[in-house]
């Protein structure tokens, strides 16, 4: 890699569908494409993750989501007016003219910048084996594609906002962001010199995505129609919650998992089929299962992790179809099938994360 004689073949194009709808093309590259990107990723990173912000989050060593969330729930105390905002397909607009402008005045090493120039432009190759020329973005799914993307960022929004708007703060995870205001005149404000500040850097708003929400508590009572924003898997907004001393409930701008995510993890619940795999024991779905539950109760459970219930009560719901299934004595008897497997969470509570942590929950 270093002589220069690496030249990196097409990258696959790959449709997901997306959770709002519609489908994003990841480009997904060779496993040699792969390491070759991550020796360059690398070597790059300890000088520009150096020059980052502390309020940009995502795809950055030492620094998470839930880091992310925690900030921005601090700050929704401090500050009465948030501004939402997402970039309409980031990774396939960034210019890279800019891009490259930004990189060279950070990355002295040259084959690396050769590197760099020959992955940006690297044909999308379809299912059929047609190629398309690329001649903006950075395929979504490349392992230097983040560090990239979050340098265009850097410039584009990061250090633009702290010298525009240095009594503002913000957070950014990626492509998501937020600024908070102190009223809603100054968020409108923002709003339309941020849509100008994309528009010159060749990005945009998303219009569906991008809004401002007013943090209603019980000592803000002005009307105002959006009182709650969505970010990183949660939902901010007014939550009954109990005071210092536990003695009393008041109204308190808080996150909790949102509804999208929840009806996400039941998907997958249902969608594994747990229901109706009979040759399994408990133990052995306890095997399969209990990663993907410890890592929702993680995330998810971090903040607000009552509301959790429904999605650990779902998946209680679905022991009771299995167990109903598996033995002939439990054979249409939903409430003898729950009983039971309420006796063996209270007995052995180990076998699933959430029984652990005392969200035993409802079987019926």
């Amino acid at each position: 890699m270093s002589s220069g004689s690496y030249f990196p073949p097409p990258v696959k194009a790959v449709a997901i569908p997306k959770k709002s709808g519609g489908e994003r093309i990841l480009g997904v590259s060779t496993v040699a494409d792969r390491v070759a990107q991550m020796v360059v990723k690398q070597e790059i990173e300890p000088e520009i993750e150096a020059k980052f912000l502390p309020d940009s989050y995502g795809y950055r060593p030492g620094r998470s989501a839930l880091d992310a969330i925690g900030v921005t729930r601090k700050r929704c105390w401090r500050y009465d007016w948030v501004l939402e905002f997402d970039i309409k397909g980031l990774f396939d607009n960034i210019d890279h003219t800019l891009l490259l402008r930004a990189v060279e005045m950070h990355v002295k090493c040259g084959w690396a910048i050769l590197y760099i120039k020959r992955w940006l432009t690297a044909p999308l190759q379809h299912a059929d084996g047609t190629l398309l020329e690329r001649t903006q973005g950075t395929p979504q799914g490349g392992v230097v594609s983040p560090i990239l993307a979050n340098l265009f960022l850097h410039y584009t929004f990061d250090v633009w906002m702290t010298r525009m708007f240095p009594e503002n703060p913000w957070c950014r995870y990626a492509d998501d962001g937020l600024v908070h205001c102190r009223t809603e005149s100054q968020a409108l404000a923002i709003e339309s010199a941020l849509d100008e500040r994309f528009a010159e850097c060749h990005l945009e708003m998303h219009p569906e995505k991008t809004k401002i929400a007013y943090c209603k508590d019980s000592s803000r009572r002005k009307d105002y129609p959006i009182t709650e924003f969505d970010f990183l898997g949660y939902t901010f907004r007014p939550r009954k919650v109990l005071n210092r001393k536990r003695k009393s409930l008041f109204i308190n701008f808080t996150p909790a998992v949102s509804n999208t995510a929840v009806k996400a993890m039941r998907h997958r619940t249902r969608k594994l089929n747990y229901r109706n795999r009979t040759e399994l024991s408990l133990a052995e779905i306890s095997q399969y299962y209990n990663p993907v539950l410890r890592g929702w109760l993680t995330y998810y459970g971090k903040f607000s992790r009552s509301a959790m219930y429904p999605v650990f009560r779902h998946f209680n719901k679905t022991l009771v179809a299995w167990a109903m299934k598996k033995y002939k004595k439990l054979k249409g008897h939903k409430i003898r099938a729950a009983r039971f497997l309420e006796q063996i969470a209270r007995r052995e509570p180990h076998l699933f994360v959430h029984w652990q942590n005392g969200m035993i929950g409802a079987f019926a």
